[in-house]
């Protein structure tokens, strides 16, 4: 393969919706191209994108899959995404590596979910962007449809370059108003005769004409100026036009095709040869210190990895992009994420599985390099002399959690390794050994995505696995303020134990002022804070320590064990043995005895008294609470709001978003388990969710019964 130079390269996110098409336009791309020979299919499971064992046994896309060509002395770098919802890490981590995002919509159902929720990722990166109407020989293919839609959410910064003089089976034409053609495809040909535009659509094709010609030259003064004194453009200026405003965000341009015939596909390909930007147009990416780092050939190598992936037969494969420099086999770099060095033996341009030798890969190239020693998915490699990092990729939070665990106990050691494996290869699974739960706990983006994980396990790794309900961390807590004390001491020859602790517990929020007398049963306590320790605690909220002993009736050598002891049972609260959080506790009186006390007496003595007095303080227990956020088709709207409110949401709001709404709720963690494969049930799969914690809250008295009931009944069996 020849060298290509920055400004030679082109570098485009290929997403959509799911079953929008995006596998079979890269077939046919790849296929136009010539680098294969023969057009694979989804169904056929031969696809050149979905190559893994897991999609072919799905017949859906999972990891999102490089494919690289050569085409009209541009090196074409496409990334195919992933449609669903469930698997959104691949075209987060593609549209932060390329410079632009080609955007394919099903003809038949016009602007979905998952469209809107892709395009929000575009516009937040500003990335250019060109819109693909696709599968226009579907029988339920509407383009006119399609387009409003389109303009409902975008605006007039979608602008047709192509429609359609059909649709279905009678698809066999394309009005091209850019170059002012007629392109038309005879039965089974999949190059059209180029024809002039008949009489018939002139008109329609001359409205357009105006729209696009106006569009291009508003993107240039001089294009503007040009266009007000002659009322014409060439295609050329058309073309500059057009590309200055997809750099600005302002234009959209709008082509038709049917990738599964080939129809209008080599278009779309001289299309983006011509008019996507290459990486030296856009602006310069910014390192984890804010710096620019701009894609120069000259300057030394700096290489992020975006993309990890295990192959049979060949093992790790690491994809990368480029940032600046020249890198070439036989390049030594050095991981700035892992302080260790690599040596790049081979690199590669993939097409799916297939490899093409790349002796030479100039700053903006996206290429692959195999077997790599210390190299993870977000890791940086740098010549000597710089130590870039990056860190611009930013993943949603996971929706869908599941307990895991090995079906054979002596496979749990090997489950854990390829749970890390699979992390470093998708950062959106998250993999957490809780300690407090005691469950290896995976998250995900939804139900599919971690079916996906289980599949590989099961299948690729030979560790049989299965899913339990995840436990929920529950925190406890008081709502009063409570009085106890308790002694400890222990005679049996030797040595004694002696120690009493005199406590009152309340409940801590945020700048609350401690009195200087508390009453109980009619009895006054004066207290004094003579020092107070605020320990952050690692599971959320505070512990706040107040020493009031006067008089020495504790050494203060003896207030850490005290420490110890309430910190043992904060660990363990008295209600589910969950985290207790957001106590303070004034230590005001005890004893010690001259020669028995020591610090185990007073940690016990410590730990005991708290007990007691938490228990008496009004406990509670707290549940995490998420936001979550819908996105629906209002037709489904009433039964996705009932379905929330059984489910113990509390609304926070609505919304309408161009045909969609946008419900805002809060929701009890313990409710949202299931709540990926309920709503795509209740929606067709067309409605979407997001949820990030927010707080914790106090349970509902009857929930907090049976949580009480359900620990009596474990501790009970343990």
């Amino acid at each position: 393969m020849k060298v290509y130079k920055t400004n030679e390269i082109k570098n485009i996110a290929v997403i959509g919706n799911a079953g929008s098409g995006k596998t079979t336009l890269a077939e046919a791309m790849l296929f136009e191209s010539g680098l294969i020979k023969r057009r694979g299919s989804v169904d056929g499971k031969n696809s050149v994108s979905d190559y893994f064992p897991v999609e072919k046994d799905y017949g859906y896309s999972v990891f999102s899959t490089v494919f690289s060509y050569e085409w009209k002395d541009k090196l074409m770098n496409f990334i195919d995404c992933p449609g669903s919802d469930d698997f959104v890490g691949g075209v987060i981590s593609a549209l932060h590596v390329t410079d632009m995002a080609l955007m394919l919509i099903d003809a038949a159902n016009g602007v979905e979910v998952g469209t809107v929720n892709q395009f929000r990722y575009v516009d937040e990166l500003k990335k250019p962007m060109v819109l693909l109407v696709n599968q226009m020989d579907h029988d339920k293919a509407d383009y006119d449809n399609t387009l409003a839609g389109l303009r409902e959410f975008y605006g007039n910064k979608v602008v047709p370059v192509q429609y359609p003089t059909g649709s279905g089976s009678s698809f066999d034409g394309i009005v091209d108003v850019l170059k002012q053609k007629f392109y038309k495809w005879k039965p089974g040909a999949t190059a059209p005769e180029v024809l002039e535009i008949p009489d018939s659509e002139k008109e329609r094709a001359g409205d357009y004409y105006q729209v696009l010609l106006e569009a291009a030259a508003e993107n240039d003064e001089g294009l503007m100026e040009k266009y007000f004194d002659q009322g014409s453009l060439t295609e050329e200026e058309m073309r500059d036009g057009i590309h200055k405003g997809m750099l600005d965000h302002t234009l959209f341009p709008l082509f038709c095709a049917s990738a599964e015939k080939n129809m209008a596909v080599h278009r779309v390909m001289n299309f983006l040869n011509m008019v996507a930007p290459s990486p030296n147009e856009m602006p310069a990416p910014l390192n984890s210190e804010g710096e620019e780092v701009k894609p120069d050939a000259t300057a030394s190598a700096s290489l992020f990895f975006f993309k990890t992936t295990v192959e049979p037969h060949i093992g790790e494969v690491s994809y990368f992009k480029v940032m600046s420099g020249t890198v070439k086999e036989g390049d030594d770099l050095a991981n700035s994420d892992r302080s260790s060095k690599e040596r790049l033996a081979q690199l590669y341009t993939v097409a799916g599985q297939i490899r093409t030798k790349a002796e030479e890969l100039h700053a903006g190239s996206i290429g692959a390099a195999v077997k790599l020693k210390d190299v993870r998915t977000g890791n940086t490699l740098n010549a000597k002399g710089i130590d870039n990092r990056f860190n611009f990729i930013k993943y949603p939070e996971p929706r869908y959690r599941r307990a895991i665990r090995a079906v054979n106990e002596s496979n749990s050691e090997k489950m854990s390794e390829a749970l890390t494996r699979m992390k470093e290869e998708d950062p959106t699974w998250i993999v957490e050994v809780s300690k407090e739960l005691k469950q290896t706990i995976v998250s995900g983006q939804g139900e599919f995505h971690l079916r996906t994980l289980k599949w590989r396990l099961e299948n690729n790794d030979k560790i049989e696995v299965e899913y339990l309900e995840p436990k929920i961390p529950y925190r406890e807590t008081i709502t009063k303020t409570a009085r106890a004390d308790y002694r400890h001491k222990k005679q049996s020859g030797g040595a004694g134990q002696f120690g009493e602790v005199h406590l009152i517990v309340e409940p801590y929020s945020e700048g609350l002022p401690m009195p200087e007398v508390y009453r109980f049963n009619g009895q006054e306590f004066k207290v004094q804070n003579r020092d107070t320790q605020v320990i952050e605690l690692d599971w959320g909220g505070k512990l706040v320590f107040v020493n009031s002993i006067v008089g020495g009736a504790i050494d203060t050598r003896f207030l850490p064990a005290i420490l110890k002891g309430i910190m043992g049972r904060m660990e363990q609260g008295p209600l589910t043995g969950s985290y207790a959080r957001d106590v303070r506790v004034i230590v005001y009186d005890g004893k010690m005895h001259p020669v028995d006390s020591n610090e185990i007496s007073f940690m016990l003595a410590g730990r005991n008294a708290f007990s007691t007095a938490f228990k008496n303080a009004g406990p509670k227990i707290l549940e995490p609470v998420y936001d979550v956020t819908v996105s629906v088709p209002g037709d489904y709207m009433g039964d996705v709001m009932s379905d929330l409110q059984g489910r113990r949401a509390m609304i926070m709001g609505m919304e309408s978003e161009k045909g969609f709404e946008k419900l805002k709720a809060r929701v009890p963690l313990k409710e949202m388990n299931n709540y990926s494969t309920s709503l795509s049930s209740l929606s067709g799969g067309r409605a979407s969710f997001t949820m990030k914690f927010a707080s914790y809250e106090l349970v509902p008295s009857d929930v907090q019964e049976k949580l009480l009931k359900a620990y009596e009944e474990q501790e009970k069996e343990d």
